[in-house]
């Protein structure tokens, strides 16, 4: 079973988010909460997955996010919201945010992205995929920390970031360069140690600096909509 949390202050979205994902025959919503309780029942109850609120006014969002990230065996952490805004969408992913779930998300979508999450997957719609990719830009020079890391990785392991990048899991990596699963988790485990990064969503953004990424599309190469996968698997 998926066990999730539904953090919201709203108490009728938590109800509809929690009669949808029950419904499905592997998801439990083990717990429901307002912002200001979210921490502490995530403490207690160590969900899988947490959907958690962008803008609460008990607690901002991605306050409670930052703190759940330091847990040890922190759950995936995916945020709802009711719009695209760019002014979020990087900070939360930088944050450790394994993606973004819109409010109104087709009820029949809703199960399945939360098996994408608790798969190691990223959840990102094609806006929020654009503000990662184009509309925080900024390719970083040679002085820039972040891009020298990238220029410390193998090839293999920039074939394997960049693949990460395309929101595959470790499964659909290893099958795209013939490699099993656990080869492709070493590798993304080596590539997260080595950039000095958290999550896959991190190290995608890193690529993007590099340069790793150009040339992809317009939408990027996360700009798959929803069901897409990559964040959280090691």
């Amino acid at each position: 079973m998926i066990r999730v949390q539904v953090v919201d202050d709203e108490a009728l979205i938590r109800s509809g988010f929690e009669l949808i994902l029950n419904a499905a025959a592997d998801i439990e919503v083990v717990a429901t909460s307002t912002g200001a309780e979210a921490a502490d029942t995530v403490k207690r109850l160590r969900p899988d997955v947490v959907l958690l609120d962008i803008r609460m006014p008990d607690v901002d969002g991605l306050t409670v996010l930052r703190e759940i990230r330091t847990m040890p065996d922190a759950p995936v952490v995916a945020m709802l919201t009711t719009f695209d805004s760019d002014e979020y969408i990087v900070t939360a992913l930088r944050s450790g945010a394994a993606g973004f779930i819109l409010k109104d998300t087709e009820p029949e979508q809703l199960a399945q992205l939360v098996r994408t999450l608790a798969a190691g997957g990223v959840v990102l719609s094609p806006k929020a995929s654009r503000s990662m990719l184009h509309g925080h830009p900024g390719h970083g020079t040679d002085d820039d920390p972040g891009v020298r890391r990238v220029g410390l990785l193998s090839e293999r392991e920039r074939e394997v970031l960049v693949l990460v990048a395309e929101g595959l899991s470790n499964a659909d990596v290893g099958a795209r360069i013939h490699l099993s699963a656990g080869t492709v988790k070493d590798h993304v485990s080596a590539i997260l140690t080595k950039l000095r990064v958290g999550s896959r969503v991190q190290a995608a953004l890193l690529a993007q600096r590099a340069g790793l990424l150009d040339g992809q599309g317009p939408g990027g190469t996360l700009g798959r909509g929803p069901g897409q996968r990559g964040d959280t698997e090691r």
